[in-house]
């Protein structure tokens, strides 16, 4: 508001004019977009300032200027500022004699204006200068905005009313029109009763005070009627409408949300179908390198066993050809034996031939007799020494074979642990990839089932869908077919009411007729009628002056009562921000301790889910361990039930925590409520509560 005073002081200074006290005042005190400056006798430097103010002022809805005492030039720069307004809504100049200059510049405020929807022009002469209302006339036609207009005591003559008719049968958004004590007569009430079946907007019509006919009156009352219900049947309609489109929206928002849920389900299994789908192909495929790797462990022993049996032929052979040499060797020891034996024989026959001969050998054995036993014994010694190096080389080559025989049992032994070895890895190897190619089946059949069952919530989920839209929209068609009926019927109504209407018209043309003669009389009466209005208006405008003057004491003594009651409510708004303060400290300790109850909660939710995460690893480990540890499975049943029973203890705490906290929070809230209950007590019962009139 400070902001506003010092821009109409800024303009006041550029135009070379004082600002105005009362208006600066108003300016400070600006209540909730509202300007009143009512009583306040505006300069032209004023209202210059106040048009280039409202040019750009977007916080001011209300502007009230009645009996300002406008001049022309005043209320045109005034007007001229509001036609590029967008935020005045509602617009007072009751009482400032507006004339033929003021009615164009409201013509021209009516058509360039899309903001403002009532204006009162109460106690102006608008209707005087019947060529500047129908300018005025001719713009409220075109206007789609304004909802209310006020023309009391404005002069309107039958011409300006029939101005008026013209226009409303052009204008669409006017609601309320009031014509009271003006001129408009006979011929002016004809004119707007005949443009009413054109207006189906207008719902309200004074002409009280305007000498127009009963029986005009009463038409003008049934066409207000009739719009009356037709606008609160169209108001009906929308209010039934717009709850129908609303529910309709309300519908497919709940509907697009279950489909987004089901959608979101519907990806949620197809990721778990994905994950486990994964995790089947990551352990065949670990399956399938454990698998590997048995095949190259067996090939491997495939090719120890070739070497071994490689090596166990080799070791055969050498076997074999030392068994050969062997029995050579034996052959030649036995021939070696027997002819070793002939020697001694013939060494033995030589003997006894020798002792029969005698002498007739004697020289001659002289010679032989020492070379013959040194042979032998040379022989007997060479075939010893020949017999047991034979013997060493047998027992040399009997050694070998020992240690052949040896190896060969023991490659032997090695031979068929390998085989027994590559039989079980092989049985192992099939049995494990029987089972891998078993869970994959299952994992493949539990999949697809899944799958299969997904699809067919989707498709039920789908069905239930479109069958609720269907419904839906078959409910809807038949509410619009009632409303539709319903249209009709009162359309149907329309026409009867209009046939009646006209009827009614030529039964009144008739009565016109009869009612001439009398219209002379009235126009006498009313002449004197008149008159006698002048004196009383001259008398009232006395009355007024004074009454202004004692208007503006009282809003004096007004004002300095207002100080008054300022600093009182200075006071108690100090009252209420300590009172506020010790209320937001309490909600600050309030706030504290539920903050330490939802850290405990934090803590012990943070050890449950701890305890839950080690229940989860023990689970694993069990399902892992399930086949080896079926003596254990009573025990770990027994661990799991006291878990459960632990989870359950923490589960009770849990909810005894947040019972606990619900009733801190109560208690609180009562005890803000008992705050506030002191507050509202203690504001009632201050002075200024006193002092204040009664809502």
């Amino acid at each position: 508001m400070e902001e506003l005073r010092r821009s109409y002081s800024r303009l006041c200074k550029e135009s070379g004019a004082e600002p105005q006290e009362g208006v600066l005042q108003q300016l400070h005190e600006l209540p909730r977009g509202r300007l009143d400056l009512a009583t306040q006798s505006l300069t032209v430097d004023t209202c210059r300032a106040l048009g280039k103010l409202l040019q750009k002022e977007a916080l001011l809805t209300q502007l009230v200027l009645s009996d300002c005492m406008l001049s022309e030039e005043g209320a045109t720069l005034l007007l001229q500022g509001l036609c590029t307004n967008t935020t005045v809504r509602f617009l007072d100049l009751k009482g400032n004699n507006l004339r033929a200059a003021g009615a164009e510049a409201l013509g021209k405020l009516l058509r360039q204006s899309k903001s403002i929807q009532s204006l009162t022009l109460e106690w102006n002469n608008l209707g005087t200068w019947e060529d500047a209302f129908a300018t005025f006339c001719r713009a409220l036609a075109s206007n789609g905005s304004l909802q209310q207009l006020d023309l009391r005591n404005n002069q309107i003559s039958h011409k300006g009313a029939e101005e008026l008719a013209l226009a409303l049968k052009s204008n669409a958004s006017l609601q309320q029109l009031d014509l009271r004590w003006n001129n408009i007569g006979l011929l002016g009430g004809r004119a707007l009763v005949n443009c009413l079946p054109s207006n189906r907007t207008l719902w309200r019509l004074e002409l009280a005070g305007n000498s127009v006919p009963g029986d005009i009156l009463r038409a003008v009352e049934q066409a207000m009627d009739h719009n009356q219900d037709r606008q609160t049947t169209f108001r009906e309609n929308q209010a039934r409408a717009h709850v129908l489109s609303k529910e309709m929206r309300h519908l497919r928002e709940e509907k697009s949300k279950q489909f987004l849920d089901l959608m979101e389900t519907i990806d949620k299994q197809r990721e778990e179908m994905a994950r486990s789908s994964r995790a089947s192909a990551a352990r065949v495929g670990q399956l399938q390198e454990a698998l590997n790797e048995r095949h190259s462990i067996i090939n491997a022993l495939k090719a120890k066993l070739q070497m071994a049996e490689a090596t166990l032929a080799l070791s055969e052979q050498k076997a074999q050809d030392l068994g050969e040499l062997l029995a050579t060797a034996e052959q030649e020891q036995r021939s070696l034996v027997q002819r070793q034996a002939k020697e001694h024989r013939l060494e033995q026959q030589v003997g006894r031939h020798g002792s029969g001969r005698g002498c007739m050998v004697a020289g001659a054995g002289g010679i032989l007799a020492p070379s013959h036993p040194q042979e032998a014994a040379e022989r007997e010694s060479k075939l010893l020494r020949d017999l047991s190096a034979a013997n060493e080389k047998n027992l040399l080559l009997q050694s070998q074979v020992d240690e052949l025989e040896r190896k060969v049992k023991s490659l032997q032994e090695q031979l068929f642990l390998t085989r027994q070895e590559l039989t079980n890895t092989s049985a192992e190897l099939k049995m494990r990839a029987v089972q891998a190619e078993e869970r994959l089946d299952l994992e493949k059949k539990r999949s697809r089932q899944s799958l299969e069952d997904s699809e067919q919530l989707r498709f039920k989920e789908v069905e239930h869908m479109t069958r609720h839209l269907e419904e839906s929209e078959k409910a809807m068609q038949e509410r619009v077919q009632r409303l539709e009926a319903a249209r009709l019927s009162l359309e149907e109504e329309l026409s009867r009411v209009k046939a009646v209407a006209l009827n009614e018209r030529g039964q009144a043309e008739e009565e016109l007729i009869k009612a001439k003669n009398q219209v002379r009389l009235e126009e006498q009466q009313r002449l004197a009628h008149l008159e006698e209005k002048l004196r009383l208006l001259a008398q009232a405008r006395d009355e007024a002056q004074s009454t202004c003057l004692q208007q503006k004491q009282t809003v004096a003594d007004a004002q300095a009562r207002a100080s008054q009651l300022g600093q009182q409510v200075e006071g108690l708004r100090r009252r209420l921000k300590e009172l506020q303060q010790e209320l937001s400290n309490k909600d600050q300790e309030r706030v504290a301790e539920v903050t330490r109850v939802r850290v405990e909660l934090q803590e012990q939710n943070g050890r449950l889910q701890a305890e839950l995460t080690a229940q989860e690893a023990l689970k694993e480990k069990a399902a892992a361990l399930e086949r080896q540890l079926k003596v254990m499975a009573s025990d770990h049943r027994e661990a799991l039930l006291d878990r459960e029973s632990e989870n359950a203890c923490l589960r009770e705490k849990l909810r005894l925590k947040e019972a606990e906290i619900t009733r801190i929070r109560d208690e609180e809230a009562q005890r803000a409520s008992f705050l506030q209950n002191a507050v509202l007590a203690y504001v009632q019962g201050s002075p200024l509560r006193a002092l204040s009139p009664q809502k």
